[in-house]
């Protein structure tokens, strides 16, 4: 990712959430469940699909971790992005 390279931090942590939001909420739509939030979102994401195991537990965290960032913990979820981007599409 360029924005990584040139260490443009905020860019990157803003590409890897709304790449997540976005993918949630399409989840989201497929199962007719909606949301006005961001917050909202997030909960009923949780709530229905990583609480009762349709995505696994790692996965569901990465969408958290992403208000949590610094380098440090950025730089490994480039690579998790992937792999919850793969796990959504299995639902849609």
């Amino acid at each position: 990712m360029i924005l990584a390279k040139e260490e443009r931090w905020n860019a990157v942590i803003n590409r890897l959430y709304y790449a997540c939001f976005y993918a949630v909420i399409a989840l989201l739509i497929k199962n007719n469940i909606s949301t006005q939030t961001h917050d909202g979102a997030r909960t009923q994401f949780g709530l229905i699909f990583v609480k009762t195991g349709i995505i696994d537990k790692e996965s569901g965290k990465l969408f958290s971790k992403l208000f949590d960032y610094n380098e440090e913990l950025t730089k490994p979820l480039i690579n998790k992005l992937n792999e919850f981007l793969i796990e959504i599409k299995k639902h849609l």
